[in-house]
């Protein structure tokens, strides 16, 4: 591999990564794929899910929530904390609407189950990668997240 003029290996490893991270990626709203949404298509999904039926609010509040996770995650992983932060603090909330929704007779209860386990086992990896000092609002995340998955579970087996 030939080496950049002034630059160690790690230096040119890091500047790939955010040459690599900062591309723009397509956006898929109902996908749960690693893809970044822009606040215009998040905007569309909170209208969406808010002007759901209840029942179905609880799988579209998921999908939401993933979604915003994922975003948060890449948000800090280049550095961008406090919007990463202020991600998570909407994440919270809207886990808080799908704990409140659970009472609802919920539509597609177990693929809002398995998103959210996506979701919960996705953001351990972004805590797991996030300097130490920047981890307060991701644990708390996590740990709801966490709550509402299980939740979630003993829901899909009392229908």
């Amino acid at each position: 591999m030939g080496r950049l003029p002034g630059c160690s290996l790690v230096s040119a490893l890091v500047l790939i990564s955010i040459l690599i991270l900062a591309q723009p990626l397509p956006c898929h709203a109902a996908t749960t794929d690693a893809t970044l949404l822009d606040a215009t298509t998040i905007a569309e999904m909170e209208a969406r899910a808010q002007q759901a039926k209840p029942r179905e609010q609880c799988f579209l509040y998921t999908q939401l929530v993933h979604s915003m996770t994922e975003l948060a995650g890449h948000q800090m992983l280049v550095g961008d904390t406090d919007s990463a932060t202020a991600t998570l603090k909407r994440v919270q909330h809207y886990a808080l609407l799908i704990h409140l929704g659970l009472a609802n007779d919920t539509k597609r209860l177990m693929n809002a189950q398995l998103l959210m386990h996506t979701t919960t086992r996705r953001l351990g990896e972004f805590v797991q990668s996030t300097p130490f000092e920047d981890r307060d609002t991701m644990v708390a995340t996590l740990k709801q997240l966490t709550k509402v998955e299980d939740e979630l579970l003993t829901q899909v087996f009392s229908h």
